[in-house]
This record gives C-alpha cells, sequence and structure tokens, in this order.
C-alpha cells in the first residue's frame, strides 16, 4: 500500500492544476502529492482544447497555442460585433502543451510522486484518511491512501436538476490553401448555423493564422448528435459560409459538457473531496471550466499548504448560479431566442465587464447591469416558475470521446 499526503485521481486540468500548486517550493508545510491517472487507453482523455480569459503575462502564457485581443460574435444575418475586452486576452491552451509545462515542475519537486492505475473505488479509509483502490497494468489489486483524496474524474451521473442541457461539439483544426481566417479576432459565437428545433447552435473559430484554425460546431440541447450531422455542419460552414474550400484536416476533437442547475457535492467524503467537472467548476451557463479550475486548485492548495482542513464552499457564487438556472430554463423553454440572447449581451455590454459575467467574477454591480440587458419579461416568468419545479434524476452522464477521422467531403482535402 502506497500512502501520501495528498492524493489525487486524475491527470487533467484539474487534478494538474492542484498538483502544480501542491508542490510550489515555498510551501510553509511540506506535502507529499501522489498523482494518480489511468495507463494509456480509452479511460484516459485524448487531447482536448481548453479556453479561458485573463490580464496577459499568465502562468501558462509558455503553453498557449494562441491569444486574441479581438473577439466577435455574429447574428444569423451575418452582422458582426467585436468586442475588445480589454485588459483581458482570450487564451487557447492544449492540454498536451499544458500537461508538459506542469509536468516539468512537478517532476522535479520534492515529494512528488505519480502512478498509474485503474481506478475503481474512491472512499474513506478506516481509521481516517481516504483510500484510492484499483488495478495496476498488470491488473493487480492496488490500493492507495492519503490524509486527503481529491477525486477530478468525470461524474457518472448527472445530478438531479430542473433544467439539465448538453454542450456537445465536434472540433477540425483545419489548413486552407488561401488567406481565410483574421489570425487577430477569434469568433466566440457565429450564428449562421442552421438552427436546431430545440436549443441553439453555433460555430466557433479560433484562427492560429491565415490560413489554419481550430473551427467548431457547438449546440446547446438535450441530446448529442450523431457523428455525421457534425461533420456535415462542419463542411457547411466552412465551405458555404467562410468559403475556405479546400481545406485539410489535421486532427478532430469531440466533447459534451453538462449545463445543468444541478448541484455538484465538493464533498463525497470526511477525506474524499470532487474537483474540476465533478466539483462544480463547470459554469451552467457557458461551459467554461478551465478559469474555476484555477480558482478551486489556488482555494483548496493555499489551505492545505498552511496546514488547514481543505474548504468545501462552490466553485460560483450562489447568485451566480441563481442566475444560471434562470437562463437555463428560459433557453429551454424557448421563452428566449439563443441567437438572439448572446448576441444583444455582445452588443450592449462592455466586453471586460461581460466576460467576468460569463466567468462568475463579476461584483454584484456589474450581474445587475449585465442582468438588465436581458429580456427582462420571459426571464422574470422564469424566476416565479422556478421554485415550484422539481429537480428530477439526470440520465447516466455523457461521456466525451474522440472522434474518429472525418470521411472526405467536397471540399475536403485528407492529411
Amino acid at each position: 500500500m502506497t500512502y501520501a499526503d495528498v492524493v489525487i485521481v486524475g491527470a487533467g486540468a484539474a487534478g494538474l492544476s492542484l498538483a502544480y500548486r501542491l508542490c510550489a517550493p515555498d510551501a510553509p508545510v511540506p506535502l507529499s502529492v501522489l498523482l494518480v491517472d489511468a495507463p494509456p487507453g480509452p479511460l484516459r482523455p485524448p487531447p482536448r482544447t481548453w479556453c479561458f480569459w485573463e490580464e496577459p503575462d499568465g502562468e501558462f502564457d509558455a503553453a498557449l497555442s494562441a491569444s486574441w485581443e479581438r473577439l466577435r460574435v455574429r447574428a444569423p444575418d451575418g452582422t458582426a460585433t467585436v468586442a475588445v475586452p480589454a485588459p483581458l486576452r482570450y487564451k487557447m491552451l492544449r492540454s498536451d502543451a499544458f500537461a508538459a509545462l506542469v509536468g516539468a515542475g512537478l517532476d522535479a519537486a520534492t515529494g512528488f510522486r505519480r502512478a498509474e492505475m485503474t481506478v475503481r473505488t474512491v472512499r474513506d479509509a478506516g481509521g481516517g484518511g481516504g483510500e484510492v483502490v484499483g488495478e495496476d497494468a498488470r491488473g493487480r489489486r492496488t490500493v492507495v491512501r492519503g490524509r486527503y483524496v481529491f477525486d477530478s474524474r468525470p461524474p457518472r451521473r448527472l445530478p438531479a436538476a430542473r433544467t439539465t442541457l448538453l454542450q456537445h461539439f465536434t472540433g477540425w483544426f483545419v489548413h486552407t490553401e488561401r488567406p481565410v481566417f483574421d489570425a487577430d479576432t477569434a469568433d466566440l459565437m457565429d450564428f449562421r448555423t442552421p438552427q436546431p428545433r430545440h436549443g441553439l447552435s453555433f460555430a466557433y473559430v479560433l484562427p492560429l493564422d491565415a490560413r489554419s484554425a481550430l473551427v467548431e460546431y457547438t449546440e446547446f440541447s438535450r441530446e448529442p448528435l450523431e457523428p455525421a450531422a457534425y461533420e456535415q455542419a462542419l463542411d457547411h460552414h466552412l465551405g458555404e459560409v467562410l468559403g475556405a474550400s479546400p481545406y485539410r484536416v489535421s486532427a478532430t476533437e469531440h466533447g459534451v459538457i453538462p449545463m445543468t442547475d444541478g448541484r455538484f457535492p465538493p464533498r463525497a467524503g470526511r477525506s474524499v473531496f470532487r474537483i474540476g467537472t465533478a466539483g462544480g467548476a463547470t459554469r451552467p451557463s457557458t461551459g467554461y471550466t478551465f478559469g474555476a479550475v484555477q480558482r478551486q486548485s489556488r482555494s483548496l492548495a493555499a489551505a492545505l499548504r498552511e496546514g488547514k482542513r481543505p474548504p468545501v464552499h462552490p466553485a460560483y457564487r450562489a447568485r451566480s448560479l441563481a442566475m444560471d438556472a434562470v437562463m437555463l430554463r428560459a433557453l429551454d423553454t424557448g421563452r428566449v431566442d439563443g441567437a438572439g440572447f448572446f448576441t444583444g449581451l455582445f452588443r450592449s455590454v462592455p466586453a471586460a465587464r461581460l466576460l467576468r459575467f460569463l466567468d462568475g467574477s463579476a461584483p454584484l454591480r456589474e450581474e445587475l447591469l449585465v442582468g438588465l440587458r436581458t429580456p427582462v419579461v420571459p426571464m422574470l416568468r422564469t424566476v416565479a416558475e422556478l421554485p415550484f419545479r422539481a429537480r428530477r434524476p439526470a440520465p447516466e452522464a455523457p461521456v466525451s470521446s474522440p472522434s474518429p477521422p472525418p470521411p472526405a467531403r467536397r471540399g475536403m482535402t485528407t492529411p
């Protein structure tokens, strides 16, 4: 049996971020940290892209794929709203680059260790502390114990909720033969996509240069699509809307992010805690997670490094979650038009204020000012309705998985 002061399950954004901050060399209370990751295979998530906003000279800037000072939202008729959220920048970070940057520091830290195992159970241990039980690469039973255990694995089942939507998407890293993209501007939402009967859809374009970009087709709705539907939507947007044909796809990614007003409890036992999406770090109204993961890991690490128990406060303030619940219900019922809702916010709210609001870090005054820019009547109707809606059990949580290579289509050349 292996023991450490802190055991972290999962080496994604949440697990690596917490380990990184716990192992800083100036800790007043030295800690031993064990990071448990799944062996290479289907349980280990594929490379993925995280985006967030912060000021320049951030701690992970050396690993960024790109960043942008200008953001754009396009209405269904093509009308563009361009925002400059100074001093904030929108940043794109690939998971493999983040793991390499953070891992280099971790592997040099005293008291840090890694282990690979297929985790079966995370629970409180008899006599105190937490326990992780699973099998190693050879199938042998393995037990790891720690004073505290932090589990970052995605939840198997979403919590009971009044509203549960999914943000599901497929993205292609594309290269074009001629300049197509505005390398200085990221398209957060381009609503020139066929809108589904329920929910909303948009294209998300993150240019790396004039001839290459990550282009995603995203929907907010109750159920994911079949793979061919994402491919058709991406091909249409690249070819018909952006005029990017011919293009080559070098990599793909697929994701399903929960958007729910269900409550994700940060504690799973006396000594077992959840972090990341399982610990409520995903913003219900937007799906953004990386920024909240950093706040969550800083708070936990600061307490543990001072010899205190981990705090268990939610990743977002109660009023932010209440506003998210209203927005999700209004969108789910069709009381607000999703494309008009988000386009209107970007047109009428100063960009930096809106990003702070979307991130859950805006002060009360700014949240109220943003709220006044939303459709007041349908929102008030939804506010009045929510207290009378019961929270219903949710289905099995969706699992993100790598997309298969897209088939050759009109305008596309294979790698």
